[in-house]
């Protein structure tokens, strides 16, 4: 998510950190920094979009859980239909791939917590897909999923990863529920809420208990592991990447004696949501099963509970050890306090 420096203030859901694409922008490569710059520039001009439709209050309501557009690689959204639901396959590997993670995000939530769709009320899911020229990034603006083709070189299709579409889809839910203003710790949740739901989407799919989980989101962003891993690492914030292409470091940190007081990323959203997102995964894995099932409950739970806009990392976790003791009792309440502890956090 990204936020407008303008009147507006509209926050734009986004997976690319502002800090990675800057460093696209300034990279030595040519390639790279035009796709940067334009990747840039067509997310500021993205806010003014997101304004209207948040006016509108639009919401898409239909029998059909997914359509796909083509933006063909232009501005104008959505764009040409190429699939919508229960069609056949098309040409366009990018609308299939977007088609099939949006049905399997949607599904996840459905069938593990009970909720149609991410508002609750069975809102569609739409996708663009080929939007902009080499556009390094992919994004919630409050109605669709918008997907960009990478730049080729360090980042590739976006539509590739499961856990990137269920990380933006997620930002629709919170905007249902907590709606996390988007700045300091509760925007840093914002991010994390996603980073988790956004692996457990992945983990669901693929059925993989919290242990053999790779805990990552964006492996498979990047064009190549010279590059790093993933764009983050639940289990190991500040690991994910180091190159200069990037910035340099990861620079999540994993515990609050680290946490990064900064104006930049809109008080570091994408940078300190690692340390929830470390407490989930030491709950997760100190649980062990599948991690949707407890871990996942309880996240859930708090979010579309007693979480509001301004939300501390305190406050929610105490919310998460209220949840529980109430879900699952004492046991696995004295669980998620240790998890909270263990990354600085008192519950």
């Amino acid at each position: 998510m990204v936020r407008d420096g303008g009147s507006g203030d509209v926050p734009r859901c986004s997976i690319v950190p502002p800090y990675v694409l800057e460093a696209l922008a300034q990279a030595g490569d040519a390639r790279l920094a035009r796709a940067g710059h334009q990747t840039i520039l067509l997310t500021a001009e993205l806010a003014e979009r997101r304004l209207l439709l948040l006016e509108r209050g639009e919401r898409h309501l239909a029998d059909e859980r997914r359509v796909v557009y083509d933006a063909v690689h232009g501005r104008e959204l959505p764009g040409t239909l190429l699939r919508r639901e229960g069609g056949p396959a098309c040409a366009d590997a990018s609308a299939n791939a977007a088609y099939e993670h949006a049905g399997q995000t949607f599904s996840f939530f459905e069938r593990v917590f009970g909720r149609s769709s991410i508002d609750g009320r069975g809102m569609r899911l739409l996708s663009s897909v080929h939007y902009g020229q080499h556009y390094d990034n992919a994004f919630w603006d409050g109605t669709e999923m918008v997907y960009g083709d990478g730049d080729g070189v360090v980042l590739g299709d976006f539509t590739r990863a499961l856990d990137v579409i269920a990380h933006e889809l997620t930002h629709g839910l919170t905007e249902s529920t907590a709606n996390l203003t988007y700045s300091g710790q509760s925007g840093a949740l914002n991010e994390s809420v996603s980073d988790v739901f956004g692996s457990l989407v992945k983990q669901w799919v693929h059925g993989q208990r919290a242990e053999e989980a790779d805990w990552l989101i964006g492996d498979r962003l990047l064009v190549d592991t010279k590059f790093g891993r993933a764009l983050r690492s639940l289990a190991a914030p500040g690991t994910a990447y180091n190159s200069i292409f990037m910035g340099g470091k990861d620079p999540q940190p994993a515990h609050m004696r680290d946490y990064q007081h900064m104006r930049a990323d809109d008080g570091g959203v994408h940078v300190n949501s690692g340390i929830p997102n470390h407490a989930f995964y030491l709950l997760a894995v100190d649980l062990g099963g599948h991690a949707w099932e407890r871990a996942g409950a309880i996240w859930f739970g708090a979010l579309t509970g007693a979480a509001r806009p301004h939300t501390s990392f305190a406050e929610f976790a105490s919310e998460t050890v209220h949840v529980a003791e109430k879900q699952f009792g004492d046991e696995v309440r004295k669980h998620v306090q240790h998890a909270w502890q263990r990354v600085g956090v008192s519950a």
